[in-house]
């Protein structure tokens, strides 16, 4: 038996989830490809669940975090905002596995 301490952070509006690990990822991927579409499909994620993910946090959040491009190729980019809520998430993200790391292992050796 192995045992693990898993810790997932979720920023939750009135029961939304307006961003969480698999939210983040998706605005990395944005970064990456510079399209939602792309981002989705490299995530595995119809272009849909991709786009309505977005639109969660942008009606959410109190500035965008994603900005589409209209005309031409199209495309997709973090605001400002977004970059820093990124930064944000994923500092958080670092701190807590820090601690569950260090706090996390004496529960996982009491399991035997």
């Amino acid at each position: 038996m192995v045992g693990l301490l898993k810790l997932k952070a979720q920023l939750l509006v009135d029961g939304e989830i307006a961003l969480g690990p698999g939210k983040a990822d998706l605005l990395e991927a944005i970064v990456e490809h510079g399209s939602i579409s792309a981002a989705g499909r490299a995530m595995g994620l119809s272009y849909r669940r991709a786009w309505l993910m977005v639109e969660a946090m942008n009606r959410l959040f109190a500035k965008p975090l994603v900005e589409t491009k209209r005309g031409g190729p199209g495309g997709a980019a973090l605001t400002e905002a977004g970059r820093a809520v990124l930064a944000e998430y994923r500092g958080l993200q670092a701190e807590l596995e820090a601690a569950a790391l260090k706090r996390g292992a004496k529960l996982v050796k009491a399991l035997g």
